[in-house]
């Protein structure tokens, strides 16, 4: 698609209603039909983009994303609309009225933004994306206050927002990036044009080495059902150098104390499994410390202690037996237990979950889950159960 005006005509929104809920699996014998009565070229741009819309539904929800238009980049790089929100209600928070959206994709910040009540200028130099953020803030009702701009992002003055909001391109022909200067535009123009701002986020790799982080950035971390998303510097906060893990839905935010690295420990009753953007923002020490708990290896972000105490920054698990990796006893341990549904996780293991699920054949009635890991450098396994508040103390067999 490299021309979205005629899917925007009364042909075309007609016929990206017909083909709306096409099965792919269906496409050709739709196009067929389709073209006996309208241009091939539409018919094909319809399909693609009811096929965007489907792939979009998962990040936008099925209601807004069968009334916005995509590109396969902005479907494959826009930010989670969840995300987006929560993002936009920070701002909103610290009393934002107006953002300078700048790299603005196909708009989904823009459009989170505009629905917390903000102003919002909406900029990318793509003349298609462009065209797509504008269509968008139309087709939800958002053009009062959103403006499209289709420029060079350095290029753009500005002054006279409250905020600023900047989303590099992080993927080049080769796929990802993960150099920061490397992004379009580099993440230091980005932070130059940040402090120059009263206020501002800034989107970026959750991979981004925490000595790439500003000193006057505060940085969080941010993960949506448990998948981590993003990271954002904030600037003109009040709080910089501050590190926070937020988790999505919620939100619930741990942020970081300074603790110094947990202790190493022998197994307790419980393993703890902290959720990815605590480990990002490398707050593992703060989960340890609010469920009394240490580390099973110096090198490895899983948590172990003797109560349960819930966190929601954590994933609980009881854990009833410890063996050293050996596949031909954990087969044999998982036939005794009669477990045919079996959850394999690793850390600190080369082994493919895949590959072990086949070597050991569960079967039965019962479910377990076995952690693939090192304790105190040694290659463990770990067998247990998600655990249940009502569970009481002890101790690993």
């Amino acid at each position: 698609m490299n021309d979205l005006a005629p899917l925007l005509t009364p042909e075309g929104r007609a016929l990206l209603d017909e083909v709306r809920d096409t099965d792919p699996a269906q496409e050709l014998a739709v196009a067929t039909r389709l073209r006996r009565e309208h241009p091939a070229e539409l018919v094909s741009a319809a399909l693609g983009q009811a096929r965007l819309r489907q792939r979009a539904a998962a990040k936008f929800g099925t209601e807004d994303a069968r009334r916005m238009f995509f590109t396969p980049n902005g479907v494959e790089q826009s930010t989670r609309a969840s995300v987006a929100a929560y993002r936009a209600g920070r701002m909103k928070e610290a009393g934002v009225t107006s953002v300078a959206d700048l790299c603005c994709g196909i708009g989904g910040d823009a459009i989170a933004l505009a629905r917390a009540g903000i102003r919002v200028l909406a900029v990318d130099r793509d003349p298609l994306t462009a065209a797509v953020a504008r269509a968008n803030a139309e087709a939800l009702g958002l053009s009062e206050l959103i403006e499209v701009r289709e420029a060079d992002v350095t290029e753009v003055g500005t002054a006279g927002y409250d905020a600023v909001f900047v989303d590099p391109a992080r993927r080049g022909g080769r796929g990802r990036i993960f150099d920061p200067e490397a992004y379009s535009p580099p993440l230091s123009w980005a932070v130059a044009t940040a402090l120059g701002a009263p206020r501002a986020a800034l989107k970026i790799a959750p991979g981004i080495p925490h000595e790439a982080i500003p000193a006057e950035a505060e940085a969080e971390w941010i993960s949506d059902g448990g998948d981590v998303k993003e990271a954002v510097l904030w600037f003109g906060t009040g709080a910089p150098g501050a590190v926070r893990a937020t988790l999505l839905p919620g939100p619930r935010t741990l942020l970081g104390r300074g603790l110094p690295d947990p202790r190493v420990r022998p197994v307790g009753r419980y393993l703890y499994e902290p959720d990815g953007a605590v480990i990002r923002a490398h707050l593992v020490a703060e989960v340890a410390e609010d469920v009394c708990g240490g580390l099973l290896d110096e090198t490895i972000a899983y948590v172990t202690a003797d109560e349960l105490c819930p966190t929601p920054y954590a994933s609980a698990y009881e854990i009833t037996d410890q063996l050293p990796f050996n596949v031909k006893k954990l087969k044999a341990l998982l036939r005794e237990r009669e477990v045919g549904t079996l959850t394999v996780k690793k850390r600190g293991s080369a082994v493919e979950p895949e590959e072990l699920r086949r070597k050991v054949k569960p079967q039965g009635p019962n479910a377990a889950t076995v952690f693939l890991t090192r304790v105190a450098g040694a290659p463990t396994m770990l067998i247990g159960a998600p655990a249940r508040p009502s569970a009481t103390a002890g101790g690993p067999s």
